[in-house]
């Protein structure tokens, strides 16, 4: 069987092949070494044929409960089903409102709307891109039912204030904690903070499965059974069907690969944090560059690496021909794009979002980055803004 050193040196031949000197992700550096351990779990599967709520999904979702410091996690299909299916198990009615950060992934939108619901988005703070709390209390009208905070990049939005707010105003707290495993602020952690948390395991989170995946988490028990019938048609047991409901179970193979990554979590968050740490050292002061920053009390999971130049593209280009893959998340904000026009923003409508999907460039980030590619990668933007 090939060994795990083996598949990294073949995984970054063929990387040298296209050219690539310092990959924006590389998976298999990351959690190659479960190889043989995640293939024995296959193995078992197969010969239990336990492919649909088998044991791996019951004990994924005890310990995933556990690391989020929650009573309950259950487990679906992806983190929009994760968004879509918690906005339904609490409660929301067609055309309740919710409010929301301009600056996220489509899917926090789609999640809202596919619930049925009116996403109502507002700008978000120039610092970090978290939620601007004020613009949220502003935004909150008669029909508005729901707060949907994004945690983007790994970055916690100010749960506290944003508790207080839901608080005064009635308001119903989910957290789209998608890019957020393990993140910390104010002693509050991703998942655990509002009435519901909801997270994707995409091959690429920090903790990723080998296919799409999410969860669910929540104190609320009745909320959680609410969300199993919902990922099962509906039905508390079987062919007895209480909601109309969908298909979006957690897969047992991603579930068991899932249990074997979760450990690792910690100690890999750490290693984003010492490569953002290495980051932010090297390009203070280079150029135009704009460096993400942690607010005071915040331990972020750096899902991303994100810096802000109105130079992006050209800078994005000259990385390229020096083989550094870098990212764009996101170039178009969903107010903007064509799916969501029905909204009716316009250009300068948030013009906090609208600047940092104008500037935003993502540089490499994965556990396993090596000191020498994180010099090679500031190297290179230092000798763009010095014209080399």
């Amino acid at each position: 069987m090939e060994t795990y050193a083996g598949h990294v040196s073949s995984t970054r031949q063929s990387m040298a092949a296209r050219g690539v000197v310092v990959p924006f992700l590389d998976l298999a550096r990351a959690d190659g070494d479960l190889r043989d351990e995640i293939l024995a779990d296959v193995a078992d599967l197969i010969d239990a044929s336990a492919f649909v709520n088998g044991p791996p999904v019951t004990a994924f979702e005890e310990a995933f409960a556990g690391a989020c410091g929650t009573a309950e996690a259950v487990g679906v299909a992806s983190g929009l089903d994760a968004l879509r299916l918690a906005l339904l198990a609490a409660g929301i009615e067609r055309g309740d409102e919710v409010i929301l950060p301009g600056s996220t992934f489509v899917a926090t939108f789609e999640a809202v709307e596919q619930a049925g619901g009116v996403p109502v988005p507002v700008d978000v703070h120039d610092l970090d891109a978290a939620i601007d709390v004020d613009a949220a209390a502003a935004a909150v009208s008669p029909r508005t039912r729901f707060l949907l905070p994004v945690h983007l990049y790994g970055h916690m939005a100010d749960m506290r204030s944003l508790d207080s707010l839901a608080g005064y105003r009635g308001l119903t707290i989910i957290e789209d904690a998608c890019q957020a495993h393990g993140a910390h602020r104010d002693g509050i952690q991703a998942g655990a903070a509002g009435t519901a948390g909801a997270f994707s395991f995409y091959p690429g989170k920090n903790l990723g499965a080998f296919g799409d995946g999410g969860a669910v988490t929540t104190d609320d028990a009745e909320l959680a059974a609410r969300v199993r019938m919902l990922r099962e048609h509906g039905q508390r047991e079987k062919y007895r069907h209480e909601l109309s409901g969908y298909t979006s179970r957690l897969d047992s193979l991603q579930a068991a690969v899932l249990l074997r990554k979760l450990p690792r979590l910690g100690d890999q968050n750490a290693e984003r944090a010492d490569a953002a740490a290495s980051y932010r050292f090297a390009l203070d002061g280079v150029g135009d560059v704009r460096l993400p920053a942690a607010r005071p009390g915040s331990n972020p999971a750096w899902h991303l690496f994100v810096i802000r130049t109105p130079k992006r593209d050209a800078l994005a280009a000259h990385l390229a021909e020096r083989g550094i893959q870098t990212g764009l998340h996101y170039p178009e904000p969903p107010h903007l794009s064509p799916a969501f026009a029905r909204l009716g923003l316009r250009p300068g409508s948030l013009p906090v979002t609208e600047r940092l999907s104008a500037e935003c460039l993502s540089l490499p980030m994965f556990p396993g980055i090596t000191e020498q590619e994180l010099e090679l990668v500031a190297d290179a933007i230092e000798g763009f803004f010095d014209g080399a």
